[in-house]
């Protein structure tokens, strides 16, 4: 018999979205005939710009011809998008060599599989509340994680405590699924930290093209010091709508090289690539064409107007709450809105929340209890609906409220 992987049993029953799917299925086939707007999953609702959709065109085009025929492509991606990437760093005052580069089918594989680099005796370090996959992916790795509270008082911006060593550390900004966003010294401050304890920084910049004030970074690497320190994982999901195209990329400096137990250096950029080179066979070409009409003039300024539409759907939730007088964060450099759960039927859990909301207005959010203790008297509800069901949800929770 064999022996099994028994860290799973560690996990939760269900994830996170499986549960909200299953009670959501639950309640319509028991209400048939009731509207339920869902602002829960981050799921984009625009389609893919026109940009993008000609270059998948062309992808498709160059596969039905011999000469521009493409078999098994470079597991790091092509370099026409590697170079495309470099250049929309430069253009945010960041200099990223393509080697550094690695195109893949987007950051949640990536912050997953990134465990493979780290042995088990690392102490984690992850924020709470926090997206599950850090999570999730070091448990079944059997590593132990400390967490650190994402709070009100904090405004779910932990900091650095001096009185813990981490070797790894997890930080998203804009973050999944606060919202909040981490200003220039306090991300200093973490890579200050990250350097004298020797550490990663894992910096998950997933949502970095919401960000609209150019004082906030968009990137860990506009940070001194944060290329010997620091890797950085983003997708296209949110930034053009790949959620269902599927691409992203994970930077990994060149200069995070390490001493091993034997005295030997090891590049983690080196190391990356041979894990991608053993257990990975590159992005589809066609979906990395299409990828890179968004690092274009055009294919940007058609991104940005979508982004625009999500950003308008934020401001109508965020406006709702501001007038019923529920404190929140979020909505403004994010497409979340994290606040916190009024007390209905003498309580504030979230699974009971999205339950009242579910059961009374038939509005779909996520529970903020499935993104860690500091959660579970929070909701987070998203902005990627379309409008016109983003303003009835509001209408909805208006009249309820």
């Amino acid at each position: 018999m064999p022996k099994l992987n028994e860290n799973y049993q560690s996990l939760k029953e269900s994830y996170l979205f499986s549960e909200i799917a299953h009670r959501v299925n639950t309640y319509l086939a028991e209400n048939p005939d009731k509207k339920v707007i869902r602002l829960g999953i981050g799921d984009v609702t625009l389609p893919l710009s026109s940009e993008v959709i000609k270059s998948l065109h062309d992808g498709v085009d160059d596969m039905a011809r011999a000469e521009t025929f493409k078999g098994y492509g470079p597991e790091q991606g092509y370099a026409f998008l590697r170079n495309a990437i470099s250049d929309y760093y430069k253009e945010h005052h960041v200099s990223i060599d393509p080697s550094e580069i690695f195109i893949s089918d987007g950051a949640k594989s990536d912050t997953g599989n990134i465990t493979d680099l780290f042995a088990k005796e690392n102490t984690i370090l992850v924020p709470d509340p926090v997206y599950p996959v850090y999570v999730d992916t070091n448990l079944m790795a059997g590593k132990q994680i400390t967490y650190m509270a994402g709070t009100i008082e904090n405004n779910f911006l932990p900091m650095p405590d001096k009185t813990i060593h981490a070797d790894i550390i997890y930080l998203c900004s804009p973050n999944n699924p606060t919202g909040a966003v981490y200003n220039r010294s306090q991300l200093q401050e973490w890579v200050r930290y990250a350097l004298e304890n020797h550490a990663i920084i894992l910096f998950d910049s997933a949502y970095e093209a919401f960000i609209s004030d150019p004082e906030l970074p968009r990137s860990i690497f506009s940070i001194d010091g944060a290329k010997k320190c620091a890797i950085e994982f983003c997708s296209l999901s949110k930034t053009a709508g790949f959620t269902g195209t599927r691409c992203g990329y994970t930077i990994v400096p060149n200069d995070l090289v390490f001493s091993a137990s034997n005295g030997k250096e090891m590049s983690l950029n080196a190391m990356w690539n041979r894990r991608q080179s053993t257990k990975f066979n590159g992005t589809s070409y066609i979906v990395q064409k299409g990828a890179s009409a968004v690092f274009t003039k055009e294919g940007m300024a058609q991104c940005k107007k979508n982004l625009a539409y999500y950003q308008e759907n934020a401001k109508i939730i965020a406006t709702c709450l501001t007038q019923k007088g529920f404190r929140f964060f979020g909505g403004v450099h994010s497409p979340y809105i994290w606040f916190e759960c009024p007390e209905v039927e003498g309580s504030r859990d979230s699974w009971k929340f999205f339950d009242y909301l579910l059961n009374n207005i038939q509005v779909v959010g996520t529970p903020g209890a499935g993104f860690g203790e500091n959660g579970k008297n929070f909701f987070r509800l998203t902005s990627f609906g379309n409008k016109e069901n983003t303003i009835e949800a509001m209408e909805r929770f208006d009249k309820l409220f």
